[in-house]
This record gives structure tokens, sequence and C-alpha cells, in this order.
């Protein structure tokens, strides 16, 4: 019996493959590979989903977070916090930028950031907020933003896992002063290779994204802003993007059913995170057990392929200095959780395989 694989990339090309191919060699046609008019295009198209005025690409979804974070950060602050359960991009992306790094702890049924700890934590010397929409599921904008913006601190979204979530509010990535995203083939809207993207709606904020991702420019050599770096979406990759961005909200509607077919399916004591409406993604599905080793090996054994999205918390890396701080939600999460399989082509028979392993196991 096959595997059930926890993804298969080359499902959703040949779905598309001779749409895609006419699109890349069009852009090999063209002869512009960087800075073009794909490029153009595409920051436009995702604008035009998010509802704001500005998305700037680049490189990845790690240079998006630390030029974001460098234009956003306030004068006379130095420090970004954040959950430490998200993988570690914000703060490696903050340490990066020249930032100290705190954290705050989670909510222990969204897994996201909790506004009530952070509020409790969070001091002057804060200038960013990185708020996580963590697996594809909405984190509470307003109350973060709340409490960060009454100590004179921004907030940016980490929509990396998220792209596509609709709040009340608004689309993932409109809702506080910056957003990042990233374009990793493996993500909701993936590329064929690495991209990403920072969006706004303040122009001050989107002015200086673009100096920054090339090198600080504010004309050509003329270096204006420092803390610049070469980090460029590049044109077979945006051309990739835009042929995709219209299928993502149908993606993400298979996505979140293959999550809901999972929670129906989990036996008592293993408890699958919902992902029941618009504003989750279904990025990742998630489960939580007591004992996740067992959980694992019983998955295994029925040929279900599994992932722990993140088994050590930033604040206990040994290459990150987590400053002493305890999290009691994060660490006592970053032991519960495993992902399983979730992808759009999924076949039913695989969704069904792996909903009959949860529902055989016995905590």
């Amino acid at each position: 019996m096959d595997w059930v694989p926890m993804n298969d990339l080359s499902r959703s090309v040949s779905l598309h493959r001779e749409e895609l191919l006419a699109d890349l060699v069009d852009t090999l046609d063209s002869g512009w590979f960087l800075l073009g008019p794909r490029t153009t295009a595409f920051a436009a198209e995702l604008a035009a989903y998010l509802d704001v005025p500005h998305v700037v690409p680049v490189g990845n979804g790690t240079d998006a977070l630390e030029i974001a974070l460098k234009a956003l950060m306030p004068d006379g602050r130095t420090t970004v916090l954040c959950a430490a359960n998200a993988g570690g991009y914000g703060s490696v992306a903050a340490r990066r930028a020249g930032f100290a790094v705190s954290y705050a702890d989670v909510d222990p049924a969204t897994h996201c950031l909790d506004p009530d700890d952070l509020a409790a934590r969070i001091s002057d010397e804060v200038g960013v907020v990185i708020v996580t929409h963590l697996y594809g599921r909405a984190a509470e904008v307003d109350r973060i933003s709340e409490a960060a913006h009454a100590v004179g601190a921004l907030v940016l979204e980490d929509c990396a896992q998220a792209l596509g979530g609709l709040t009340p509010a608004g689309r993932v990535g409109s809702l506080a002063d910056a957003a990042t995203f990233s374009f990793y083939p493996t993500k909701n809207l993936g590329a064929l290779g690495d991209g990403g993207a920072v969006a706004t709606s303040f122009d001050e904020v989107a002015e200086r994204v673009r100096r920054l991702h090339q090198y600080g420019w504010d004309t050509k050599y003329r270096i204006a802003d420092d803390g610049g770096r070469n980090s460029r979406l590049d044109e077979l990759q945006a051309a990739v993007l835009s042929r995709r961005l219209p299928l993502l909200d149908d993606w993400n509607s298979a996505r979140r059913s293959v999550i809901s077919a999972y929670a129906d399916a989990a036996p008592d004591g293993v408890r699958v995170l919902p992902a029941a409406d618009e504003g989750h993604t279904g990025h990742l599905a998630v489960v939580e057990a007591d004992d996740r080793d067992a959980l694992r090996a019983h998955l295994e054994a029925a040929r279900v392929r599994t992932d722990v999205h993140y088994p050590t918390p930033d604040h206990q890396q040994p290459g990150l200095d987590g400053g002493g701080v305890v999290l009691p939600v994060t660490e006592r999460l970053s032991t519960r959780v495993l992902s399983v399989p979730v992808f759009p082509e999924l076949r039913p028979d695989e969704i069904s395989r792996v909903g009959e392993a949860l529902a055989s196991f016995r905590p």
C-alpha cells in the first residue's frame, strides 16, 4: 500500500501543466527576468485581492519579514515581540534586522498569540509585534493591535500560512500596519521556487520597503536608506503566481474540507484543530494528543506520513537567546502537536485512510 504523503507538489503542477508551460515560455521569450511586467502585474493582482494599496514582491518570506521589520520599527525602539511556536522565522528575521526579540505565550485553543498574555508582557522597548496566523488560522489582530498601539508599537502580520483567510474585518494581510507573505512551494499559494511579498496600506511604509528590498536605493545607484539588501521576485515566479492566484480560494476550501473530515473521525483524546470557516486557510492539519509519539507511530504503521510543526519553541532554541522566558502554554503544546496530510489534491481514498487511522487510535 502506498503512503499517504504530507504533500505532493507534482499533482498541482500536472493539473495545470500546459498553462504553466505557456506562461514560462512567454516569460523566457520576453527576455525580461527581474523587475518586469509580470512582477508588476502580480503585485497589482495581489493588492487587489487583499484590498490594500501596496504590495512589494521580494525574494522570499524571511526577507519579507526582515525588510518589513526594518520599515516599521519606530525610532528609538529595539525589540520585536512574537510568539515562540511558529518555526523561528520571525525570530531569525528580527535578529537579521539587528533587533532583540521577546516573546509572549499563545492561546491554548487557537495556538496563536494570546492578546491577554501579550498585553501583560509588552514593554515600551517593543517597536513591532509579529502576529503569526499559525497553521492558517486568523489570529486576533484587533486585540493584539490594541495592546501594541497602546505602547507605541506597530503590528506586522506574518501571513506565510494564511493567504486567502477572510475575516469580518477583511482579508488576512490587510488587518495590521503591514503584512508579509511567503510563496515557498508548499504554501497555499506556492511558486516553483522561492518568493515573498510585503503588503501595507501606508504609503511611507511601502516606500521604505521598496527602497530596502533593493540596496536602499531611492533612485538607481543612490543609497538613501541603510540596511538595504538585494531581494527580488523573479519574473518566472511572478508568472506562476499570477496563474495560481485565481485558484487560491477553491484550494483553501478543499483544505478546510479535508481538515473537517479528520475532525469528524478523531476519537476522544485526540483533537484536530478546527478549520471551520473562511478565517482559516487550512494550511496545516494539526492534531493534539497526550501521547504524540504513540499517535505518530500508529499513523506511520497505517502508512500515513506525519510531521511536527514545530518541535522546539524559539525561546528554547540553542542558537537563539530566549532570555530565560517561561511560556507554559507554548512549551506544553510543543510536546502535543502533530501534523497530518492536507493539500488540495489529496484523493478521497487518501482522506478516508487518514480518517480511519485517526479513528482507530486508542489513547
